[in-house]
């Protein structure tokens, strides 16, 4: 039926009644009358009335169709010439044009039979039969051409009809087959160009270099061939052209006729068109030839890249690695030998990265269509070079710290050496006479001057100046050599001592027993009333391995005790159990600080929001809002007052801390109890970022400051509105502390489960407060299941079924997303920052996609990349490449998606 209906509707041709404009029963001369009405002629033809009625419909309708709807308009005139046929044939030919002509008449020319019988009959016939034609216009019968000429210019007249128009009617045909040819032509062409450019802007780019490249090169072929279709085609039109205007041409006096001249201007129009098609093809595939270019440009960037980064990569791994910093002057010499064939081995890369930056920056400055794509890389080399240098110098700062280091110890120690070896060379005989005590001491006090070349004699000087690189086996090496060095020393002290006596001049002789002076430096030798390293401040052992006690209390606690041996282990169980009351001390003391701060909120803002005296200076940005600026905080003063207060029964909570003082194992039971209760910081914390930004908006208000200045607060109610937050946080750091003072007693496995619960709690609050910022997801996350996990990852996609589509341009670079793992589902979210007024930048994440996760699958490695894993989806039609921060994090990721799918499949099981 459709076919039927478009050849119905589809004009006619030259073509395809060319047979019967042939026969030329009928033409279309060229001629106009006075008015500009197209003249359609019937010249004598002996079978007109055998003509098949469709012939005669489809050439009539056709000759009506090619002058212009303006001369339509106005009317045909018909001329039927019948000068040597009868009357009848004059009747049949006015009988069937009444019938079938299909356009608006003007005059009927009839040029009568010129046989007088004939004529005479057809003028009888004509009053007779006139109303039978049926014809609203006139029939103007004439005798001769003469008589027409009195109607119509000879200039618009055939020579068969005494005119002077020149009329070829084979070249006439073949003029309307040659035109009607090019109109299809062009059609067509337009066609083929908007086909090809239809093709070309739903081209999906290819992700690989090979592939864009062949892709350029078939679409510049197609290209050129129809650049081949446009160039003949404009051809054919020209050359058309030339043929119709042929008759001016050849002779300066002709004139083309209102039709030839029409066919003119329809060649023109069509050449024209045929012009503005190519000129907007060749304009779109300026732009898709570039956009391939820069495609295949990108492509090779890619390509480049990877290689490039895997090279860095592998060179950072190298460096890495580097991480020792030597125990000796060989060793660290070595390794510093070993950084410097490093840093040369990384110039070539580094040098290619820098020069690929700049290309791609280049790229950017040239409108690159990936910009998004192309300067993260940049940055990423970038960066990557940059870490590469400032890594690789301060490892040599290390480097070269070490050594000096390892210099100084070498001298300290060959100082040492060189003093024992004095020592031990001074002959005891030798220096029993005043000359030879005086020769001793000159060469002690020689070498003592030597002391400065070892850099040792202010111990913390030296502990400040290498504490960067003082590693436990470091450190013990070096209080090694400065013991040996206060030993040295002390040895120097004593026979210095003892030389000093031998050179004073002798009054009297020497007794055989020494006498009681002799002895006193014995009993304050050093080596008797010098305390331990650990304990004394003063030694330099004690500053190349002291460490931080805890606090200034149990630090005295420890000193006073000026005990060694087994004295000092009770000292330290006193500190640890001082410590630990005073941990429950602070918790308690901040408890009621806390509270009361919460009820001088409720009672000093939130309820005089209520009062009618000062309702006036609330501003109508506020007005009733008070849920939103404080949230449920009268609901966690009410938790808080009720634990922690004195109402009634409701002391609970308070009566057991207090008890935790003497028995701390009992602190963690408490939290363990209101692990429920605890959870109503989610919701406060939820609702935070709302109440921040009313606070915003309003904190200026005249309302704030009278109520701060009623309650004489030094800081303004956002300030007191972020202690639940900082509560919350606080309960941990102090489990914290009581679990290092109980480290391996009663009680541990519960301090251990009570901060594992304030964790989990500040977790759910964090994870909580990151969902309620997600938009665009449609349907309900609390359907999702519990919130696993959340965080930032670098994501890749991979679809095997094809390449991406251009919109898409496809994953050539990582995108950053924020996933949230549920037990039913795994969301990819866009993290989004948004400065507010100034003020800290507000994220959301927008959603983008989401996988079921009873139909995902994990793969823990992927080549290249220990930071990086696989999610697959549905067969792995789907991949999805995530490259997670650390190590640490990736594996924590893996374990819990692991978790999810073993529960399923049990749950399946």
């Amino acid at each position: 039926t459709d076919e039927i209906m478009q050849q119905e509707i589809r004009p006619l041709v030259a073509v395809d009644i060319i047979e019967q404009l042939h026969r030329q029963f009928a033409i279309l001369s060229g001629g106009r009358g006075k008015d500009g009405a197209p003249i359609i002629t019937f010249p004598e033809f002996a079978g007109f009335s055998e003509i098949p009625d469709e012939d005669f419909l489809n050439v009539v309708t056709y000759l009506t169709s090619i002058p212009s709807l303006e001369a339509a308009s106005i009317g045909f005139i018909i001329i039927i010439d019948r000068r040597r046929d009868k009357w009848s044939a004059v009747k049949a030919s006015l009988t069937r044009i009444a019938g079938a002509f299909p356009g608006n008449l003007q005059l009927v020319f009839v040029l009568r039979p010129s046989r007088f019988i004939q004529r005479a009959i057809a003028d009888i016939g004509i009053k007779l039969y006139r109303d039978d034609f049926k014809m609203k216009v006139p029939i103007i019968m004439l005798n001769s051409v003469s008589d027409l000429h009195g109607y119509i210019d000879k200039s618009q007249l055939t020579r068969e009809l005494g005119g002077t128009l020149e009329y070829g009617h084979s070249q006439w045909i073949h003029h309307r087959t040659a035109i009607e040819n090019f109109a299809m032509t062009v059609k067509t062409t337009a066609q083929m160009l908007q086909t090809f450019g239809t093709d070309l802007a739903e081209t999906e780019l290819p992700n690989d270099v090979q592939c864009t490249e062949e892709l350029l090169s078939a679409h510049t072929d197609h290209h050129s061939k129809l650049k081949d279709e446009l160039k003949l085609a404009v051809k054919q039109g020209a050359t058309l052209l030339t043929c119709i205007r042929e008759p001016v041409t050849r002779s300066a006096n002709s004139k083309l006729s209102p039709d030839e001249l029409e066919n003119v201007a329809t060649v023109e129009r069509l050449l024209a068109q045929l012009d503005e098609t190519e000129k907007a093809f060749d304009q779109f595939w300026t732009k898709h030839h570039l956009k391939l270019e820069q495609c295949l440009q990108l492509r090779h960037f890619e390509h480049d890249f990877r290689e490039v980064k895997l090279t860095l990569d592998n060179l950072m791994e190298a460096q890495a690695g580097f991480a020792d910093i030597g125990d000796s002057v060989t060793r660290v010499e070595h390794l510093l030998k070993e950084q410097k064939h490093l840093e040369e081995k990384g110039q070539e890369p580094l040098e290619k990265a820098q020069s690929l930056a700049l290309h791609g920056e280049q790229l950017i400055q040239n409108n690159h269509y990936a910009v998004d794509s192309i300067r993260p890389k940049c940055v990423e080399l970038r960066r990557i070079c940059d870490d590469f240098t400032n890594e690789t110098k301060k490892k040599y700062d290390i480097l070269g710290k070490s050594l000096e280091l390892h210099k100084q110890l070498d001298k300290a120690s060959q100082w040492c050496e060189a003093g024992i070896y004095l020592l031990a060379s001074q002959a005891v005989d030798k220096c029993q006479s005043q000359e030879g005590a005086e020769t001793a001491l000159v060469e002690i006090e020689k070498f003592l001057v030597t002391a400065k070349e070892h850099q040792l004699s202010n111990p913390k000087e030296f502990y400040n100046q290498f504490d960067m690189i003082l590693t436990p086996e470091i450190k013990a090496n070096a209080q090694r050599i400065v013991q040996k060095l206060e030993d040295v020393q002390e040895m120097f002290d004593k026979r210095q001592v003892s030389l000093k006596k031998l050179a004073a001049k002798q009054t009297r002789p020497v007794q055989p027993v020494a006498p009681h002076p002799e002895s006193s430096p014995k009993r304050a030798s050093p080596k008797i009333t010098r305390p331990a390293p650990v304990g004394s401040q003063d030694s330099p052992a004690f500053l190349l391995q002291k460490k931080p006690l805890g606090n200034g209390s149990n630090q005295e606690c420890c000193k006073q005790g000026g005990q060694t041996g087994p004295g000092m282990t009770v000292h330290a169980a006193v500190c640890t159990a001082g410590r630990e009351g005073h941990i429950i001390n602070e918790l308690i003391e901040t408890e009621r600080v806390y509270v009361e701060e919460l009820q001088s909120i409720i009672e000093g803002y939130a309820s005089e929001m209520d009062n009618p005296n000062l309702l006036h200076l609330i501003p109508s940005a506020l007005q009733n809002k008070k849920e939103i600026l404080f949230g449920n905080l009268p609901e966690i003063y009410e938790f808080h007052n009720r634990h922690v207060g004195t109402a009634g029964c409701f002391v609970i909570f308070l009566k057991e801390i207090e008890n935790c003082i003497e028995n701390p194992e009992l602190l963690a039971r408490c939290f363990l109890k209101r692990k429920e209760d605890l959870q109503i910081y989610e919701k406060y914390c939820q609702n935070k970022p709302r109440s921040e930004a009313l606070w915003r908006q309003c904190g200026d208000s005249i309302f704030f400051q009278e109520c701060q200045r009623k309650l004489d607060h030094k800081l303004s109610l956002d300030a007191y509105l972020l202690k639940p937050v900082q509560r919350i946080t606080k309960y941990q750091l102090l489990l914290k502390e009581m679990l290092k003072c109980s480290k391996n007693s009663e009680g541990t496995a519960e301090l251990e489960e009570a901060l594992a619960t304030m964790l989990d709690i500040i977790k759910s609050v964090n994870d909580s407060m990151h969902q309620i910022a997600i938009t665009g997801y449609e349907g309900d996350v609390s359907e999702l299941g519990k919130l696993l996990m959340q965080g930032s990852f670098n994501v890749w996609t991979d679809h095997k079924k094809g390449h991406n589509k251009v919109k898409d341009l496809a994953r050539f670079k990582p995108m950053q997303r924020h996933l949230f793992l549920y037990t039913k589902m795994l969301l990819f979210c866009k993290k989004r920052e948004e400065n507010t007024d100034g003020h800290e930048k507000t994220a959301s994440y927008s959603f983008k996609n989401s996988l079921k996760m009873s139909t995902v699958g994990i793969t823990e490695n992927v080549k290249g990349d220990n930071k990086k894993f696989e999610i697959w989806y549905n067969g792995r039609e789907e991949v999805y490449i995530i490259q997670a921060s650390s190590v640490e994090l990736k594996n924590t990721w893996i374990s819990e998606i692991r978790k999810v799918l073993t529960g399923q499949l049990e749950a399946c099981r």
